[in-house]
């Protein structure tokens, strides 16, 4: 039995991530310029809701495939590719969603200047 390396899976799960994030950033971009421009009452840490987690799913659902495709690629069975990826894409997923929780209540309290990192330098 000739075994094939799943390359286009990887390349598929890049493309289906990379394309998705753009989705995510236009997204979040126009929900943070929406609420300065408003200021309206809804907060910045509610507006992670459907329009923004379907992209963000849609990452974490390509960084999924791309990581079982290179893990299966160094020969480890796909059953056991996907539950590795499975695990670290759902820590991964769940971690960054919740800084950008985080870091949406941030820019709420204090406004863009509350994130500068330059000026702890």
């Amino acid at each position: 039995m000739e075994y094939n390396p799943p390359y286009f899976m990887l390349i598929a799960g890049l493309l289906a991530g990379i394309t998705s994030g753009v989705a995510f950033e236009t997204t979040l971009k126009q929900s943070v310029n929406e609420w300065a421009r408003n200021r309206s009452t809804r907060t910045l840490s509610n507006m992670r809701g459907a329009a923004l987690f379907v992209p963000f799913l849609g990452i974490c659902g390509g960084i999924l495939v791309f990581l079982a495709s290179g893990i299966n690629i160094f020969g480890f069975p796909t059953l056991a590719a996907y539950g590795i990826s499975f695990v670290l894409t759902v820590i991964t997923g769940a971690l960054v969603w919740w800084q950008l929780g985080q870091l949406l209540m941030q820019i709420e309290k204090g406004g863009s200047k509350a994130i500068d990192l330059d000026s702890f330098f």
